[in-house]
This record gives C-alpha cells, structure tokens and sequence, in this order.
C-alpha cells in the first residue's frame, strides 16, 4: 500500500476528528507506527486494519468514511493542489467527467509509483453518465463519489450518484446530472495564488 495514501487517511481524520481520535485509531488498528511516510510502502494488511479501527472508533461504516475522504480532498483548504489538478480536466462538470478516463495517469505524473484503479467513463446522453472503477484499491470507488459530489458543488452542478458492484471487484458509480449550472460554483483561476507581491 502506497504511504501516500496511508499519510492522506491519516490528514483526513486529523483535520477532521482531531489528532487524538487519530492515535485511537492507531492503537486500535494494533500499529506500532503513529505517522506514515507519503513516500514509502507498506503491507496491505495496514490499510484494513485501519479502516477496521476508524470504523469501531468513528461509529460509521467504511463506504461513507471512504467517501468523506473523497470530500475532503476536494474541499479541504490543505488539498487545494488536488483540487486545482481536477479542475484542469474541464471549464464545467461536463468536462470534467469526460477527463476521469485520464485521471490515474495524470496522477502518476506527479506521483510516478502510486496506481489508482483505472477508471472508464460512458455517456449514455441526456446527461445520463456511468464510471467504471476498476479493481485495486479497496474502498476507491467510495472515495469517487465523494470527489464527484465534492467536484459537482465545485462547479456548482446538482448531479445524483449511485453505485453497483461490477466484475472482479469492480464498482459502477451511475451518475445523472440534474443541472449543470444550479448554483454559482466556487472561484478558481488557472494561476495558483503564490502568496508574493509585485514590487
């Protein structure tokens, strides 16, 4: 299992729930290591005992922990990078769907070893939308439909998400977009704010 998906669950329920329902979490999966290290690997055995412990400790399932860490990378102040990377796919909701089939290798452009499921997106037409989430990573397809929901107030799009078990493990999120344009979406420009001043 790649540490930086491990270091993200990790954020996730620290700027959530708080750093000590995080070392619950550790204690309770039975981890003798509090942090992970974004960069390194480690077994997958890790990853379930995690997800077990958060489920006891959160008191909710693991699909919708799973999707509150899709949510959360999208809508957090500290993962305004991956944000700003889902945003390139696309000017409307629309776009954006259309450029998931791309998102794992895009990823592995900034990441060259972590391997997301591959995903394959299919217009029905009338806004009639399905995603393939392909096998690999546990829970993955559950992170998707927070990022699609997460992405669809992004562009301030009203879409309903539903999901269906697929072959070998595989998940199909059924999307319907309902308006493209409900609500004004969230300000975003093409240059990321720096922070510097012109002199």
């Amino acid at each position: 299992m790649h540490g930086l998906i491990l270091r993200t669950f990790q954020v996730f329920i620290e700027d959530t729930y708080g750093p000590m329902t995080w070392a619950e979490i550790v204690v309770g999966a039975g981890l003798e290591v509090p942090a992970f290290e974004p960069m390194l690997n480690y077994p997958p055995e890790t990853y379930s005992a995690l997800i077990g412990a958060a489920e006891l400790g959160l008191g909710k399932p693991a699909e919708a922990i799973w999707e509150d860490v899709g949510t959360y990378l999208v809508s957090h102040p500290n993962s305004e990078g991956l944000r700003r990377l889902l945003r390139f796919g696309g000017v409307d909701f629309i776009e954006f769907l259309h450029s998931l089939d791309d998102l794992p290798d895009r990823t592995r452009l900034a990441v060259a070893d972590l391997v997301l499921p591959e995903l394959e997106l299919t217009d029905s037409g009338n806004l009639q939308f399905s995603l393939r989430v392909g096998d690999g990573l546990p829970g993955f397809g559950y992170v998707m439909i927070g990022v699609l929901r997460a992405m669809a107030d992004d562009y301030g799009a009203l879409a309903l998400l539903d999901t269906e078990g697929g072959r070998r493990g595989e998940q199909i999120l059924m999307i319907t977009v309902i308006e493209t344009a409900y609500a004004e979406g969230r300000e975003f420009e093409l240059a990321a704010n720096t922070g510097g001043s012109e002199g």
